[in-house]
Formats: structure tokens, C-alpha cells, sequence
């Protein structure tokens, strides 16, 4: 299969139980876009969202409320829907802000109208404004608001909206596209190479959805992956965060594409349910892109929080409450 000049390595499909529908949100570009045609490829039909509906269109993405970029972006929603249809299948615009829930739900109810189900849900769509790269202490709280708002209570809501359709057919799988950010601390200010608060403290509540799902439905056939994507290179990163010291110098979104569609479609992947999968070590170990030379460490280092291994070396090396105690009252 070839996408972007590169060629992901075989997947092995889930037979009849494969998905046919996907949902992939944010998909105007970047990893959302990259994602959705990966998975066109692997032969599912795709609903795409995401704001940006036509090429051109102007809305405020500036990172900073320093300054105003209403400059448009390079991707819509029209162009990837143009390019799964290339790939032969069929696409759905269903556009969409993650800051307006009615938009959500009926993104949601035109998927479930037309298509009847959806067997693969993508999160990759995040909160996109001022504020994402601005220090907490110029920050006003109603931005940190939005941000909690987009890259948590978002995604649920889509999930909530889902859910039902795949518990009914016994099956479905859910990809959340999560970020280090979500368990780890810059080590530059927000602006110099740092990001803000509302990114790393929103994206520590996503990355907990996960997990919490597959201990509720891994029984009933769903399929609950966490990815993060490291590094990767983006047209918005290339656009406009030099300044903010965030160099487009990352991987190339086929390496999230490629590991999407293996989740989505290999049987194999069920080793992973309920984990945080960190996407460019995965594809690189089951060469799931060829030609590209795998991950490298970037000189941005991220303050990893390592509580849980701590604690988990505490527990095993306290003694263990006998029985008796444990009973006691």
C-alpha cells in the first residue's frame, strides 16, 4: 500500500469483523487528514471533521493572545474528502467545533443517519487559539477553559454518542490521539520552546479515557488504543511555530497513519487494548513504513512523570498485609 511515496508493511486484517466506517475528527490536515486516508486505504469509507470545510477559509488560529493570525491554513475538509474518494471510498463531511456541542452531536447524528454505524472512532482533534503557547500567568482562566472544553469534554461527547452503536454490534474500536505532554513536563517556558498549560493539563485528562474504557468495555468487544504520535511534522507547525521556538523538524504523519490503520485492522493489536502506545516505536519495530528510517531524540527534552513506576516499586517492596489484617476490622 503506498501513501506519500512511502510503503506500510502488511497488515493483517480482522476478517469479517473488520470495521467498514470510520470517523476521524480534525481531519482538515495534519495527522487527522494523514489518518483518514490511511484508513480510506485500508478499506474503510470515512466521516471527516473538523472547522475548516473549504481551501482558503480564515478563522483565528494565532497561539498566543499577543497577536492576531488569521491567515489560512493549508488543508480542508473538501480536499481530504476528495482524496479518499480517490482512494475509492466513500467520504462524509460532517463539519464540526469542538467548543460547540450542538455541532458535535449532529456531526455525530448525520454519520449515524446516512452510514447506520460507526466502527472506528478517531480522536485526533484538539483545541486550536490563543493561549496554547502563552505562560499561565497571562493566560486568563476562560482559555484554559476552552482548551479543557476541547481536548477532554469534547471527545467524550463523541464517544458517548458512539458508544451505543458499537455495543449493539459487539465491536468497535476507539483511537484516542494523545500527546507526552499528557505525562510529562516541558523543560522550556511556554513560548520558548514550552507549551502552554491548558495543552499539557487537558491533555493529562485525555490520556486517562483510555484506560478507564477498557477496564468498562474490553468485554464487550470494544477495542481502546491511546496514541501518541511524538514529534511530527505538520503544515500548522509549519506555518506558525517557529516563533514559539517548535521547529517542523518531526516525523511524517504516515508513521500515525500507518499505525492507525494496523490498530484498526490487525488482530495483533489487541496486545495493546487500554495502553498508551508510543506510535513512532511501534511502527518502526513492525516496519510498518518503509523508507522511513525510524525515531530519532529531539533536542526539546520533556520532564517525564514517573509516579507510577515509583510507586509501583514501593508497593513491591512493602511487606504484604496478611489476611488476618486485611479482615480486620
Amino acid at each position: 500500500m503506498q501513501q506519500g511515496g512511502l510503503r506500510v508493511g502488511t497488515i493483517d486484517t480482522l476478517g469479517d469483523s473488520m470495521a467498514e466506517v470510520a470517523m476521524v475528527t480534525g481531519a482538515s490536515r495534519g495527522i487527522g487528514k494523514v489518518c483518514a486516508l490511511w484508513l480510506a486505504r485500508a478499506g474503510f469509507d470515512v466521516a471527516i471533521t473538523a472547522r475548516t470545510v473549504e481551501p482558503g477559509e480564515q478563522r483565528e488560529h494565532s497561539s498566543t493572545l499577543r497577536a492576531s493570525n488569521t491567515k489560512p491554513l493549508d488543508g480542508s475538509l473538501r480536499e481530504t474528502a476528495r482524496a479518499i474518494e480517490e482512494a475509492g471510498q466513500r467520504a462524509l463531511v460532517v463539519p464540526a467545533d469542538l467548543l460547540d456541542r450542538a455541532s458535535l452531536h449532529e456531526a455525530t447524528r448525520r454519520v449515524l443517519d446516512e452510514w447506520g454505524a460507526v466502527d472506528v472512532l478517531v480522536n485526533n482533534a484538539r483545541y486550536i487559539g490563543p493561549g496554547h503557547m502563552d505562560l499561565f500567568v497571562d493566560t486568563p482562566i476562560e482559555i484554559l477553559e476552552k482548551q479543557i472544553e476541547a481536548n477532554i469534554t469534547a471527545q467524550l461527547i463523541l464517544i458517548k454518542d458512539l458508544l451505543p452503536g458499537m455495543l449493539a454490534k459487539g465491536r468497535g474500536t476507539i483511537v484516542n490521539i494523545g500527546s507526552a505532554a499528557g505525562y510529562g513536563d516541558p523543560t522550556r517556558p511556554a513560548g520558548s520552546g514550552g507549551w502552554g498549560m491548558g495543552y499539557g493539563v487537558s491533555k493529562g485528562g485525555f490520556q486517562r479515557i483510555g484506560g478507564f474504557l477498557d477496564v468498562e468495555l474490553r468485554d464487550q468487544g470494544l477495542r481502546i488504543f491511546t496514541v501518541q504520535p511524538g514529534s511530527i511534522a505538520t503544515e500548522r507547525i509549519a506555518a506558525d511555530m517557529a516563533e514559539f521556538g517548535i521547529a517542523n523538524t518531526g516525523a511524517p504523519a504516515d508513521v500515525i497513519g500507518a499505525v492507525v490503520a494496523w490498530l484498526a485492522t490487525s488482530t495483533d493489536a489487541d496486545a495493546h487494548r487500554g495502553l498508551n502506545i508510543e506510535a513512532q516505536f511501534l511502527c518502526a519495530e513492525l516496519g510498518l513504513l518503509d523508507g522511513w528510517p525510524g525515531p530519532f531524540n529531539h533536542e526539546n527534552p520533556i520532564r517525564y512523570d514517573e509516579s507510577g513506576t515509583r510507586l509501583r516499586e514501593l508497593e513491591e517492596g512493602a511487606p504484604k498485609l496478611s489476611a488476618a489484617r486485611n479482615d480486620a476490622p
